[in-house]
């Protein structure tokens, strides 16, 4: 068996897509960090990694089985038994898994630097002993959406970026939803100010696509206060808005 003991971990807690369990890099002092006194570790496809990272479908039958009671939490001065946590490996990757119970990932976490390195040389030395564990059938290609934004709408920003861009795409999804075809040109002149006489004979679905076609990629300045404008005045979305940047002044 392998396993790994001491193994700090920051949970996130149903994320369905791999960018928002942060890496080590983004921790910080307002997380929750638990330590694992001992986690099984098994070895899995780069397949089945993407899989477990980017969804919250059940995991293998076979991978549960395996790993059943042999996960343990340090809580102060007590341990507890996890019915399905793991560490799971694709001979480069590291990431902790907990169930809950259940059978889908529910949480997820990295690992810090050091322990992504032990992992990988604990694995390498069971290399010859460790099954490698892989789906059984192939996943049909994820489907994103506005809500759950495809990945390549989230490279090369940080934690707070992540976080704000889906708050300005949860706005976004409002403003298509509910908005009017005034309000939508409105917050298209807002971010484009020299594309105001283009849209204003536009219908709304056209003026929205056009928005969320400007603003889907990178962050800037400009996202920023568009993201700020668009939220003012909905307490659900301030309040968000207000945790983010209640975590940057601590």
């Amino acid at each position: 068996m392998a396993r790994i003991r001491d193994v700090w971990i920051n949970w996130f807690e149903g994320e369905e897509n791999g960018y928002n369990v942060c890496p080590f890099q983004e921790w910080t002092s307002e997380d929750r960090i638990e330590v694992l006194e001992q986690a099984e570790i098994v070895k899995v496809t780069e397949r089945l990694f993407d899989f477990i990272e980017n969804r919250m479908e059940d995991i293998p039958e076979e991978l549960l089985h395996e790993v059943y009671q042999k996960s343990v939490l340090r809580k102060n001065m007590t341990k507890i038994t996890l019915d399905y946590c793991f560490v799971m490996f694709d001979g480069e990757r590291a990431l902790a898994i907990d169930t809950l119970g259940y059978q889908t990932p529910i949480r997820k976490s990295r690992l810090t630097t050091k322990q992504e390195r032990l992992t990988k040389e604990i694995m390498e030395s069971h290399s010859e002993k460790k099954k490698c564990f892989d789906l059984s059938f192939d996943p049909p290609p994820k489907e994103y959406h506005i809500l759950s934004p495809h990945p390549k709408y989230m490279v090369g920003l940080t934690r707070k970026e992540r976080q704000l861009k889906q708050l300005l795409f949860m706005a976004l999804d409002q403003l298509q939803t509910s908005g009017t075809s005034a309000e939508t040109r409105y917050w298209y002149t807002e971010w484009n100010p020299a594309g105001y006489e283009e849209v204003q004979m536009n219908e709304k679905e056209e003026v929205w696509d056009r928005l969320f076609d400007e603003v889907k990629h990178g962050w800037s300045d400009s996202h920023y206060d568009l993201c700020q404008k668009m939220i003012k005045g909905q307490p659900f979305f301030e309040k968000i808005w207000n945790m983010h940047h209640e975590e940057e002044v601590k």
